[in-house]
């Protein structure tokens, strides 16, 4: 009869050693070296590192198809604003009256305005003064908001105070008649230039629009200065100032960049509105705005004067609330 004690594994591929039994008992399997060592598993722990939250929101971005669409209409209306003669040689103030609210045709694919200008050409050129109130607005706002905010929520007691009821009466002031209250205080003239009255709606809506931002911004700062290692930055001596640039700042400017990123949108949407109340750009400045006002007495005649600049506006405004919303879906987890 054969001994039991002398059978053996059979010899496998495995990288694990058969265990060999030894007065009843078993040796614990010891792995082999080889491809399948202890060797190689050391690479695929190295590669499971944590990411950020910087990180991971780029890499959700990157995969959703609403921030490619949203990123790639935005890239083509900057550049159209940028650079609008790459897209048309029309100049947009030449006008004939012969061709005055012609419909669309092959000389002009937009028709042509109530003074015979080219529409197509109007709307290109109108993009720059839109877009960029739109961009100004939204960084006077960030800053303002923003430093309001952060001051309020981290040193909190009196500056708390104050700020918060300076943002409380200007935020029971509604943005357009705020708006078109420092606009009438304040019109244009003839020797006004296309920069300062850009210049002049922007800080209009920036005095108003700051307050949403200040709100954010403080409930941010409060949360984030709560934190273990504000505490611990805190505890080893680091100055206000650095806590607040190296701590707060990075991690509680998330929800600002979300909404500030809507509100580009809305600010653009305003100007157009003042514009068209005849209050907002001045005539000599091409707008959307400006072109939606000259349309408003012929819209049922003419609707090309009102159709194509209300278009490129609506457009614009989607494009930006797209970017918006796709960057809070990202930079939230819960909405993922």
């Amino acid at each position: 009869m054969t001994d039991p004690m002398a059978r053996t594994s059979p010899m496998t591929s495995s990288s694990v050693v058969a265990p060999t039994a030894v007065h009843g008992s078993q040796v614990p399997p010891q792995p082999a070296s080889g491809p399948a060592g202890p060797s190689s598993a050391a690479p695929l722990a190295s590669k499971d590192k944590p990411r950020s939250l910087g990180s991971d929101a780029i890499l959700e971005l990157r995969r959703d198809p609403i921030f490619i669409v949203a990123s790639i209409l935005i890239l083509f209306l900057v550049v159209m604003a940028l650079f609008p003669g790459l897209f048309t040689g029309t100049d947009p103030r030449d006008g004939d009256l012969s061709l005055s609210r012609d419909g669309p045709s092959a000389a002009a694919w937009f028709g042509n305005d109530i003074q015979g200008r080219d529409v197509y050409a109007r709307t290109i050129y109108g993009a720059r003064a839109s877009i960029l109130v739109g961009i100004l607005a939204t960084l006077f706002v960030t800053l303002l908001g923003g430093t309001a905010g952060v001051l309020a929520g981290y040193f909190g007691k009196y500056v708390d105070s104050i700020l918060s009821r300076l943002a409380d009466i200007f935020f029971a002031i509604p943005l357009l008649l705020g708006a078109i209250i420092f606009l009438v205080s304040f019109p244009n003239d003839g020797g006004t230039s296309d920069i300062a009255a850009i210049l002049k709606v922007t800080i209009a809506l920036a005095l108003l629009g700051w307050p949403s931002i200040a709100r954010i911004m403080r409930a941010s700062a409060i949360q984030v200065k709560q934190a273990d290692y504000v505490q611990a930055a805190r505890a080893v001596g680091a100055g206000n100032a650095r806590i607040i640039r190296s701590h707060i700042l990075p991690n509680g400017l998330a929800p600002v960049i979300v909404v500030a990123t809507i509100s580009l949108g809305l600010y653009i949407v305003a100007e157009a509105t003042l514009s068209f109340l005849g209050i907002g750009l001045p005539p000599q400045v091409i707008s959307w705005g400006g072109a939606i006002s000259d349309a408003q007495n012929y819209i049922r005649q003419s609707p090309h004067m009102l159709l194509f600049p209300a278009a490129f506006l609506s457009v614009t405004v989607l494009a930006f609330i797209m970017l918006g919303e796709a960057v809070r879906s990202a930079l939230d987890p819960k909405l993922r």
